[in-house]
């Protein structure tokens, strides 16, 4: 596998209907500009679906990817090593944050096992039954995966999102369930980017202490040294280290941009991998919105590179795809009122251009008697004076 392949795969989205989604703008009732960024995100859509007007997001899914990082074990998280099977089964049974939100905004929530450390028998068959490995290793000194297991998990990745896009889903929230996931991420952000440990290291969804941030920042700081060798295959730099959830995260954003599925991203972790997405297809990044700034330093910097501005702020810093979810509401509300804000009259609209038209000629006077007083010569003295 060659994740640079996909940059022939993946196209934009349709320049021409977005185009054609910002001229029925014009002809709106309520003043451009007057909606603000909801106007940008309703052409976007436009453009995703090939449609104008735009269709209402009626068939959104939160998808999360669950994974436990070996890096844990340093102390660097909030949560103890290996308990990311706890998140996963709070999140089931409606006791997480993202899950209460889903059920509010009546979204179904998806949960794939790519590399929990538990057994089996402790969560839904329909959750395990995609799991690459138990656990990923720890990424300061030893890979995270097996070059066969990157691969293994980017396929995940890429089958779950044809089975989303098969089954429907018009967008996706997308988001994590790990534990030491953000380590992992801050670590490719900071290859990628170029800088170094300490200008990545967040405190992490559950917030850590300063001792734990320097130990997190030397885990970094360690891995990068081994990340930097291999930046030129975005595969082996998910084997060495990112995790089985991170790659497959990686995978399911790539795929899709080509099936033309629209994501929103939350937190450090679904950053870190559409930054590795775009390394191995630039157009990708088109596809995607950015939910909601997390706190992250890594984030912010993975962001800025992919020219990626945030929905919201609010400083929800909880992770899992909370963020995330509360920018989908937003995102349905510009689509309603795209689609659903009538047109001006015809008699309006010609009133309206010959109303703009009339203040362009006077303007265009204005300016004209303004040069001709700029040139008009000074009176002197002398006239005054009739001498």
């Amino acid at each position: 596998m060659n994740l640079d392949d996909f940059s022939d795969l993946i196209e934009r989205p349709d320049g021409g209907v977005r185009r054609d989604a910002e001229e029925r703008r014009e002809r709106l009732t309520v003043a451009p500009g007057a909606l603000g960024r909801l106007d940008e995100l309703a052409e976007w859509l436009s453009a995703a679906q090939q449609s104008v007007p735009v269709k209402p997001v009626e068939q959104p899914r939160v998808v999360l990817f669950a994974g436990d990082h070996g890096v844990a074990e340093l102390g660097v998280s909030g949560r103890a090593a290996g308990s990311a099977h706890e998140l996963v089964r709070a999140a089931l049974d409606g006791a997480s944050p993202v899950s209460v939100l889903a059920r509010r905004f009546s979204v179904p929530l998806r949960i794939v096992d790519a590399g929990v450390d538990c057994d089996p028998e402790l969560l839904p068959e329909s959750v395990v039954r995609h799991r690459v490995r138990r656990g990923s290793g720890r990424i300061d000194i030893e890979d995270a995966l097996t070059a066969e297991e990157a691969e293994q998990a980017v396929r995940l990745g890429m089958a779950i999102a044809d089975e989303e896009a098969d089954s429907g889903t018009d967008l996706v929230v997308l988001g994590d369930l790990s534990v030491g996931g953000t380590t992992a991420a801050a670590t490719l952000i900071a290859a990628l980017c170029g800088t170094d440990a300490s200008v990545v290291t967040g405190r992490g969804g559950a917030g850590i202490d300063d001792l734990a941030w320097m130990r997190k920042c030397a885990a970094i700081r360690d891995a990068l040294r081994r990340a930097r060798p291999v930046l030129g295959d975005q595969l082996e730099l998910l084997a060495t280290v990112g995790g089985a959830d991170l790659a497959a995260t990686t995978g399911f954003l790539l795929q899709s941009a080509v099936r033309r599925m629209p994501v929103i991203l939350d937190g450090v972790v679904s950053a870190a991998c559409a930054l590795v997405a775009q390394r191995a297809a630039f157009r990708a990044p088109d596809w995607w919105l950015a939910g909601q700034v997390s706190g992250e330093p890594a984030q912010t910097k993975a962001l800025d590179r992919m020219a990626l501005t945030p929905l919201l702020d609010h400083g929800v810093t909880v992770g899992e795809g909370s963020g995330a979810l509360l920018a989908l509401p937003l995102v349905q509300a510009a689509a309603a009122l795209a689609a659903e804000l009538p047109e001006r009259a015809p008699e309006a609209e010609a009133e309206a251009d010959a109303e703009t038209e009339a203040e362009t000629d006077d303007e265009a006077g204005d300016e004209a008697g303004h040069s001709d007083a700029g040139n008009t010569a000074p009176v002197t003295s002398d006239a005054k004076s009739g001498g």
